[in-house]
């Protein structure tokens, strides 16, 4: 890949969003795929000489290709269902409005382009300078250099008279409960009867001892050097259609539910409610309030 604007640095780039690229990348170079994605092997090459010069433990994870095989298998199976929600709203609206929010570096737009459909990745401006870097735009993808709490991006969203779907693959966990209820009204406002996907943590997970427990071991699970705290969680994925009228809950998705061969013994695990409860994909409607 050509090389855009200038000299890559990942030092500003969360270490997540790293680790997300890798672990679909490596998947995808495996003989028997969950997820294709050729755009993640292609950057990958051209990120792993950055990371050879790098010390720090996510950096010699991702090098020598350490990653967590059942994390790849979950962030491939997650990946693929938003990449087949994604796909069936275009089935209904060929021309409609897909925003990625938190994209970090996913690749989901060369996943699922149709050749119609108006996309939009958003992040924080650290991460879109760099993506921009390793991708390029154009009339139909573009890159939002914003956080998604600031409500300013949905200015630049062209969609009069289409209809919208928002993915929000892993990011709302990590914001404060408030500003996620902000964010979703705003939306409700600016696109009713928009689509909303959803990843969701069980509010169990995110507050006291087994709050601090998830974030030890998923610091230790990463080999994350940063604090990336949960700090919203939910009882039910019902709990916000209380935020206001006119949100509608329609389904909700465990990766486990896939029942693919590759999570192994881990399947025993899929009728167990904190398990399944622990952290789950959830779709709504945004209708006009």
């Amino acid at each position: 890949m050509e090389e855009k604007n200038g000299i890559l640095d990942f030092s500003g780039v969360e270490e997540t969003g790293l680790l997300t690229l890798y672990s679909k990348a490596l998947e995808s170079q495996r003989s028997d795929p969950i997820l294709k994605d050729l755009m993640a092997e292609e950057i990958v090459a051209r990120i792993d000489p950055i990371l050879r010069e790098k010390d720090g433990a996510m950096a010699r994870q991702l090098r020598n290709r350490a990653v967590d095989p059942s994390l790849n298998v979950h962030l491939a199976l997650r990946s693929r269902k938003y990449d087949d929600f994604a796909r069936a709203f275009l089935d209904q609206h060929p021309e409609g409005v897909i925003v990625n929010m938190g994209c970090g570096l996913d690749t989901r737009f060369f996943r699922i382009d149709t050749g119609k459909v108006l996309f939009y990745d958003l992040d924080l401006p650290n991460v879109i300078s760099q993506k921009r870097k390793l991708v390029s735009e154009n009339s139909r993808y573009q890159l939002l250099a914003k956080s998604v709490l600031d409500h300013v991006w949905m200015d630049q969203i062209q969609a009069e008279g289409k209809a919208v779907l928002i993915l929000a693959e892993g990011i709302f966990m990590y914001l404060p409960e408030q500003e996620v209820k902000n964010l979703v009204l705003a939306l409700q406002k600016r696109f009713p009867d928009s689509e909303l996907v959803c990843e969701l943590t069980n509010r169990t997970w995110v507050e006291g001892l087994w709050g601090k427990m998830a974030q030890l071991k998923m610091q230790r699970r990463l080999k994350m050097e940063s604090q990336s705290a949960f700090q919203f969680g939910v009882d039910s994925p019902q709990e916000l259609e209380t935020w206001g009228p006119g949100i509608e809950y329609h389904e909700m998705w465990f990766y486990m539910d896939e029942n693919h061969p590759k999570l192994g013994w881990f399947r025993i695990f899929r009728g167990m409610k904190i398990i399944r409860t622990a952290q789950f994909t959830v779709r709504y409607t945004l209708h006009a309030g």
